[in-house]
């Protein structure tokens, strides 16, 4: 039966059980977000090669040498920081799933062209492309989890949606040890493991077909009846599932209104201390996260270990990454978000200045394990605690924005990183590390909002 007009459809969305039909959804979107996991993490396992090749040197010359590694990891999150925070809006402009699909199409099209690159400047400039098509991409993923996902369940949702995104990275690590040595066709072997990534424009017809745009956002939009229609086939799809009928729906105040937002709108006094507490957190995270999991070879091979046995290693550490979401999955929304996202930052640290102690193998891979495990924790949590913090007619803009400070920071911390590896080697690096998780763990506990168990509608008041 369809719902009075009066009643939102965030409220009838909020009031669904857990479904298979709402886990599929979440399964369609995790597996556009696994080719951006891939090109994110594949950087780290193919850097041998481009040393092996001669076109990029491990450590700089100059701080900002473009034949140095950190101007290839500094090229992606050069685009990811322009894709963030100029083009993340433009799904409140033109909906979830028609950004989603076109920036799918947008970074495989950009690797395919950058594969078959021969100079550190032109591999630069397209993974630049691919950076910008992947921050619209992740984005847009975030926005539209939290959106279609009811907030019993929202934590769990995003762990789910992490842990399989998260497979590509041991995927990455396994086709580099073994494409990374050879040369197949007269192509290196690091080109195709890049081109394994760009293939994900052939799924987007079939994954699009299958996903609804967001009703949250069609009703913001003042689609009602599109929205009503939408959301009423949800329901059915549910209903038919678990053979349950639903409780009433319970507005929050405030919810009803529709409209478009304004960049303007994240600086309000509302929304400003929000802002800033997340400008600072995504400074520091990612120093922490992409400090460890784009390095962590050239760390191994500065530890004075041979190329083999690194890619070996880190195949064995990135088997990890999905079982820190899936770990997570079970208590997700049994503890408060802004807490998890705290104490797995502050575990990063502490593994991290223990992992550059390490001589032997099992002690290299034991605590580059758990840096993983707490770095993944950290992943899901983050995702789904900024996606939470704004209203539906500024969710992706605001999101995009906040989020493209963390892409800032990557740029200039893989110069940072560069430097200190070269001036006081591993032991420096996490040093550098463990001081942001630091800094990220009280900022966040004292300045971020609770956001567990509670509706959308209720936590952007």
């Amino acid at each position: 039966m369809p719902a009075p007009t009066a009643v939102t459809v965030a409220a009838r969305l909020d009031r669904l059980p857990d479904s298979r039909y709402l886990r599929r959804l979440i399964i369609l979107l995790s597996l556009g977000g696994c080719f951006e996991f891939y090109d994110l993490f594949f950087s780290a396992y193919i850097a041998p090669a481009l040393y092996r090749s001669g076109i990029f040197t491990p450590t700089t010359t100059g701080f900002l040498d473009v034949h140095g590694f950190a101007s290839f990891i500094a090229s992606l999150f050069a685009g990811l920081f322009v894709g963030t925070l100029f083009f993340g809006r433009i799904s409140d402009r033109f909906g979830r799933r028609t950004i989603f699909s076109f920036s799918l199409l947008w970074y495989s099209a950009a690797t395919f062209i950058m594969a078959f690159q021969t100079t550190a400047a032109a591999i630069d400039v397209w993974r630049f492309f691919a950076g910008m098509g992947i921050g619209v991409e992740l984005v847009t993923i975030d926005t539209y989890v939290s959106e279609l996902v009811p907030h019993a369940n929202r934590g769990r949702a995003f762990a789910f949606n992490q842990f399989i995104s998260f497979l590509a990275v041991p995927l990455a690590a396994l086709v580099s040890w073994w494409l990374v040595p050879l040369r197949i066709w007269g192509l290196d072997g690091w080109r195709w493991v890049a081109l394994l990534g760009a293939s994900g424009a052939v799924f987007v017809w079939f994954i699009r077909r299958a996903l609804p745009e967001s009703p949250r956002w069609l009703e913001q939009q003042g689609q009602i009846a599109k929205a009503n229609r939408l959301m009423g086939q949800i329901e059915d799809r549910v209903r038919a599932e678990t053979k349950k009928e639903f409780p009433a729906p319970v507005l929050v105040a405030g919810e009803n209104l529709q409209g478009r937002g304004s960049w303007k709108e994240i600086w309000s006094a509302q929304y400003r201390q929000r802002t800033i507490m997340l400008i600072v957190f995504h400074l520091l995270q990612s120093l922490g996260y992409y400090g460890f999991a784009n390095w962590v070879p050239t760390l191994l091979l500065a530890k004075g270990i041979d190329v083999t046995s690194t890619l070996r290693y880190t195949f064995f550490i990135a088997i990890a990454s999905p079982m820190g979401p899936l770990i997570g999955w079970a208590f997700a929304d049994k503890f408060e978000r802004k807490w998890q996202c705290a104490w797995s930052a502050l575990l990063i640290g502490v593994f991290g200045l223990l992992f550059a102690r390490q001589q032997s193998a099992w002690g290299v891979i034991l605590f580059g394990v758990l840096i993983t495990l707490s770095s993944n924790w950290l992943s899901f949590a983050y995702h789904a605690y900024h996606s939470e913090l704004y209203p539906t007619r500024i969710r992706a803009q605001a999101v995009g924005f906040v989020y493209s400070w963390s892409r800032f920071s990557a740029i200039a911390s893989s110069f940072v990183i560069a430097w200190v590896l070269r001036k006081y080697g591993t032991p420096g690096v996490f040093v550098l590390i463990a001081s942001g998780m630091a800094i990220l763990f009280v900022v966040t506990g004292a300045f971020g909002p609770r956001t567990s168990q509670r509706r959308l509608e209720e936590i952007a008041r």
